[in-house]
């Protein structure tokens, strides 16, 4: 990864929680990040059901912070995966985390060390150019280091389901405006999908204008709601 990258400002807060101190909020939820993240964005997107006929699968990701999603997803693809199939996965992220810090915030979880390890060898590699990386024979990951709007603008590829995983909105509210959500829909899929672990209102509106149906179902841990919904 090279110095020249922008960064955010980390603490680890409870052990090995880490702690954004540009946007004043934890990367994933303090229960069990990897349970929140197979049941939000691969439960909330119908994952790994849509699996089982596909040729070719695109998934993009609005936050790639710990990698935490990505290697979770990686681990069930691998379980789940047909003969042949490829899955892409791009995420945009403005401020990559670095290398320590990353296997630090991963590191309770024993399930996906594996997968840790094989993205740590492509880590140092990490540039502002795009690069696809081949992860194993059926798995692509693109990492995109941009400010996310002009990121999945500049952006010319297609996704079928989308991991709308940016910080609070009320922390973080340029990652989740109308121009961005009109712009994840026209980067879209027929039949594309999104899952999000918030429910906020006028982030279901700004869905909602952009095009999307949008819906309400129960969150992980005791979370009252989380949002899902489709291209229409």
């Amino acid at each position: 990864m090279s110095e020249a990258l922008p960064k955010d400002e980390l603490e680890f807060h409870e052990g090995d929680m880490p702690f954004s101190k540009r946007f004043g909020d934890h990367f994933y939820c303090r229960s069990d990040g990897r349970a929140e993240c197979a049941h939000v964005f691969l439960g909330g997107n119908q994952m790994p059901e849509r699996w089982k006929n596909c040729d070719t699968f695109v998934i993009g990701e609005l936050g790639f912070g710990t990698g935490l999603n990505f290697l979770e997803t990686w681990r069930q693809w691998k379980q789940h995966r047909p003969a042949g199939s490829q899955l892409h996965f791009v995420s945009f992220e403005a401020y990559p985390m670095d290398l320590p810090s990353m296997k630090r915030a991963v590191s309770t979880w024993p399930e996906v060390q594996d997968e840790l390890s094989a993205l740590a060898n492509f880590w140092p590699s990490l540039t502002q150019m795009p690069t696809p990386w081949l992860m194993d024979d059926q798995t692509t990951l693109t990492l995109v280091v941009a400010d996310v709007l002009d990121g999945v603008r500049d952006w010319s590829g297609g996704v079928d389901a989308w991991y709308l995983d940016g910080f609070a909105p009320s922390k973080n509210p340029d990652m989740w405006s109308l121009d961005l959500m009109q712009t994840l829909y026209d980067r879209s899929n027929s039949g594309a999908t999104f899952a999000s672990y918030t429910a906020a209102g006028w982030v279901r509106r700004n869905l909602a204008k952009a095009g999307f149906e949008v819906q309400k179902v129960p969150g992980f841990a005791g979370k009252r709601e989380m949002i899902v919904g489709s291209k229409i």
